[in-house]
């Protein structure tokens, strides 16, 4: 009977055990999860160039990259690499397999038309309504591709919604993004609500990109959770000016990070939340109730609040967001109803709405007449028709809820037990570090995970990717991570070389790869079989905390170049100059004032003498004929502290002669009085003379030692390297220099001798005859 009871005991250890090893590796309930993304920073347009797009797509791309993603992205691409790019994607997604979350981050400028919106390339060449379509990439196209894929999900994200600058005049278009509906296992998440575009940001970062990373980084949130605390995030950091939007139909459970057991709570009390999610808006506080509407985010939730609270000062703020979102419900259902009933219909509505234009061109293309016969049929809407107090807010070029002309007052902050404030690493973050050469994105300063974050135990790990796997290791993230790429990849702006990192399918220090149409790109352009894009000039987008040094060819006087935008880490205008290039570190930077003078050196101290300017005649411009890199070109610029006649220097060096002794110099304590010569120094020629100046310091060699005279001015300081014994050092040598013959020191001249006296005249001798004559 003992074994009998023997096994029965060690099948249930068995089955524990096996029980405790599913429930310590969910992987091995659960199929990995592949995790890709396509990250595009558009920003440097020819019209008006963006601040942030390309900081804001390296700021995503390195948190997707800490969360498991394959990542991807590139910057300022034109049309062309941009479809190939998207296109490359979407066949990668095809082959990823169905437990496969593909995420796409576009930011840059985007614009609606006729219900359909685009996203614009940096090359695209828009003056009119009609080039959008060619010129733009429709998003609908790529959309539909990836929701046709058996993925687990799927993510879109434009980080678009701007005021456009392209379409100036004429037939003008909506504002922003037209509102869509995604597709089954799809998210689509606009910066700003449909209709509406964000404000004008100068960066380092967007609010928009902050708070996304942000959230990503919290750990322990769905993906609708994610996007509903973007919301109130922006909200609360552009004081109202901007309210992001998203809509989705994802089915998966999905999280980018989970937290720990003992971690701290993502937000308040869970009874406190449900509390203001569940109840009805009306039963809330005025700022809970205003917290309540935007997370919710639907047009019942914000006339619930307008009907609860219509004499409060926020009540005019809601009703801007309602008469957006109520227009563009109208258009929606309008365009894809797609007749001219449908049409007649919505100019019957808003006769100058926003959509009005898209309208009558709809009507033109059905060839039906513009105006509405006496009677016909309207379509249904799902929404009531705008109020009049609605309108002011829709008949107007482009619909921006931070307008001052509404006057709205400030909205108030969201509850704390909410949605807490941000970390506070991750508050004001420093630019990032500047890109390496064309197309890579800028790499942001990596912020550590909290130890209690981490992405989930399921998640198959990216390949190459040293940020996921050291995003908790200080270490490797301040001496690697956060360190600068290789400086060799740099090159000239609008140089072939600069293509090189890109085309190289190694990794830019911790910047993801770029896709491999950029990379086939780039190898065209460092070839030379192909021009650099003007749209993608070389440039750093974002300094660290170092200042920019000037140009190594910049004259001393001269002011550097400035960038044409404020901020550091923007990129330049196209065609208008880059900012100024970092210190080189070649023999072309920029030298101290005690480089190229051995062997003799300046005083200990190591500063220049009083009243020479420190770069004077000592960094020569390499454009100058016959300058090299390291030597002194033929002829320096002459220095503002120091008086020389150009041409007696010139008639001296073709003479070949040494120069008379010059006047001896009367003392003086400023070298820039004139006519006073200025006194000796180590590195300069003797005083001149006011009729022969001594040659420059570029064309003299080490003269012998001249006989000991006496100054009358007080003895220079002695130079380091001084010839044989002598009353005072000889001027310090120059090296590969011409030899002129040796000019002797200054000394006082001789005493005037009087001319000697004839001599006496003989004295006459009379003949002999002739005693007295």
């Amino acid at each position: 009977m003992k074994p009998a009871r023997t096994f029965p005991l060690v099948s249930l250890c068995l089955v524990l055990i096996a029980a405790l090893s599913a429930w310590g590796s969910p992987a091995s309930a659960q199929q990995q999860e592949k995790r890709i993304a396509l990250v595009v920073g558009n920003s440097a347009y020819a019209k008006a160039p963006l601040a942030t797009a390309a900081n804001d797509a390296g700021l995503i791309a390195q948190t997707l990259q800490a969360a498991g993603f394959d990542v991807i992205g590139a910057r300022d691409l034109d049309g062309d690499t941009l479809r190939k790019s998207l296109r490359d994607f979407i066949q990668k997604a095809e082959s990823s397999g169905q437990d496969t979350v593909a995420m796409v981050y576009l930011a840059g400028y985007g614009v609606q038309l006729a219900g359909e919106n685009y996203f614009i390339p940096v090359d695209s060449t828009i003056n009119r309504d009609t080039d959008i379509p060619t010129e733009g990439l429709r998003i609908s196209d790529y959309t539909r591709q990836l929701a046709a894929l058996p993925l687990k999900a799927g993510v879109v994200v434009l980080d678009a919604a701007r005021q456009q600058p392209f379409i100036e005049g004429g037939q003008q278009i909506a504002s922003g993004l037209a509102l869509v509906e995604p597709d089954n296992n799809m998210l689509i998440a606009f910066n700003a609500a449909p209709g509406t575009v964000a404000p004008s940001e100068q960066g380092p970062y967007g609010s928009y990109a902050q708070s996304l990373a942000e959230m990503i980084r919290t750990g322990g949130l769905s993906l609708p959770d994610v996007f509903d605390r973007v919301r109130l995030r922006v909200n609360e950091a552009s004081k109202g000016a901007q309210v992001p939007w998203d809509a989705q139909k994802i089915q998966a459970q999905f999280s980018f990070f989970d937290r720990a057991p003992d971690a701290p709570p993502v937000q308040g009390p869970a009874d406190q939340v449900a509390a203001i999610r569940d109840r009805p808006i009306r039963d809330l506080s005025v700022q809970d109730a205003y917290t309540a509407a935007l997370e919710r985010d639907t047009l019942q939730g914000y006339e619930d609040f307008v009907l609860a609270f219509p004499n409060d000062p926020l009540a005019k703020r809601v009703r801007a967001i309602i008469a957006a979102r109520r227009e563009a419900i109208t258009w929606r259902r309008t365009y894809r109803t797609d007749t001219p009933e449908a049409y007649w219909s919505y100019l019957r509505r808003y006769p100058h709405g926003p959509h009005a234009y898209d309208a009558r061109r709809r009507l033109a293309i059905l060839t039906a007449p513009l105006e509405p016969p006496s009677s016909f049929a309207m379509i249904d809407y799902d929404v009531p028709p705008p109020p009049p107090d609605e309108i002011v807010y829709v008949d107007r070029p482009v619909l921006y809820f931070g307008d001052p002309d509404f006057g709205f007052v400030p909205p108030p902050p969201p509850p704390v037990f909410f949605l807490p404030p941000p970390p506070p690493d991750f508050v004001v973050l420093p630019p990032p570090i500047a890109p390496v050469g064309l197309f890579i994105l800028p790499q942001p300063r990596f912020v550590p995970i909290p130890v209690f974050v981490r992405p989930p135990v399921y998640v198959a790990p990216p390949p190459n990717n040293i940020i996921f796997n050291n995003i908790h290791n200080t270490t490797v993230i301040n001496n690697v991570i956060n360190q600068p790429p290789p400086a060799s990849a740099a090159a000239a702006p609008g140089a072939p070389q600069a293509a090189a990192a890109a085309a190289s399918a190694a990794p830019v220090g911790a910047s993801p790869p770029v896709p491999p149409s950029v990379r086939h790109q780039a190898t065209l352009i460092q070839q030379g079989k192909a021009p650099v894009p003007p749209s993608a000039t070389f440039a750093p987008a974002s300094k660290l905390s170092t200042p920019a040094a000037a140009p190594a060819n910049m004259h001393p006087s001269a002011s550097p170049p400035q960038s044409t935008l404020p901020k550091a880490n923007e990129l330049p205008v196209p065609g208008k100059g880059a900012p100024p290039a970092p210190a080189a570190s070649g023999p072309a930077a920029a030298v101290s004032p005690s480089a190229k003078l051995a062997p003799a050196a300046p005083p200990a101290t190591g500063a220049p003498p009083a009243g020479v300017h420190p770069n004077a005649r000592l960094a020569p411009s390499p454009t100058q004929p016959g300058a090299a890199p390291g030597k002194p070109g033929p002829a320096s610029p002459p220095s503002a502290n120091v008086a020389r006649s150009k041409p007696a220097v010139e008639s001296l060096q073709r003479r070949g002669a040494p120069p008379p002794p010059p006047a001896a110099p009367r003392p003086t304590a400023r070298l820039s009085t004139p006519p006073t010569p200025p006194r000796p120094a180590p590195q300069h020629a003797a005083p001149p003379a006011p009729s022969r100046p001594s040659p420059p310091v570029s064309a003299r060699v080490t003269p012998p030692p001249p006989p000991p005279v006496h100054h009358v001015a007080p003895p220079p300081p002695a130079a380091v390297h001084a010839p044989p014994p002598a009353v005072h050092a000889p001027p310090p040598p120059v090296a590969r220099a011409p030899s002129p013959p040796p000019i002797a020191h200054a000394a006082p001249p001789p005493r005037p001798v009087a001319p000697p006296r004839p001599p006496a005249a003989a004295p006459k001798k009379c003949p002999p005859n002739q005693p007295k004559c």
